[in-house]
């Protein structure tokens, strides 16, 4: 007989990456941390094109990401949790967020996805969200804003 239970949730991964589902992933994160006092990671990953170096400057882009974590532990200091922030470089983001879950030794790993249609209404999820789902080594939720109630 399969036993049911789950382990109580020690370390959440919360990916972050400038969107409007920002404060959302974060503080739907601590409200699931709050009870077991799970400690929560904050991962912002600056994806670099493969025609540059991996180790080369990033000044410019250190201070939007810095701009990115600063928003989330705001966010998450509005719901009383700390967080610890991350900030990676990494040619494909799907998979520095599954290596950096891994890593954390995470039993959780939560991603927001902003609300959007394209070319007449599909639903685009990018090739992120997918990669996540398929290789991530603990449970992963996904955070959808809601639809926006004009209907676009």
């Amino acid at each position: 007989m399969n036993d049911t239970r789950h382990a109580p949730i020690r370390r959440i991964v919360v990916s972050v990456n400038g969107a409007s589902t920002d404060p959302l992933v974060v503080e739907y994160a601590a409200t699931i941390a709050k009870p077991t006092k799970a400690a929560i990671v904050v991962l912002h990953v600056v994806e670099i094109d493969w025609t540059l170096p991996l180790d080369g400057s990033a000044a410019g882009l250190s201070e939007e990401a810095q701009r990115i974590l600063d928003i989330a532990e705001a966010s998450a200091e509005r719901v009383g949790i700390r967080l610890e922030p991350v900030l990676l470089k990494a040619r494909n983001v799907g998979a520095a967020i599954v290596d950096e879950a891994a890593a954390q030794e995470a039993e959780l790993l939560v991603l927001g996805l902003p609300y959007r249609t394209r070319f007449g209404g599909d639903f685009v999820m990018g090739t992120t969200v997918p990669y996540v789902f398929k290789n991530a080594p603990c449970t992963v939720i996904l955070v959808r804003e809601p639809m926006p109630e004009d209907g676009a």
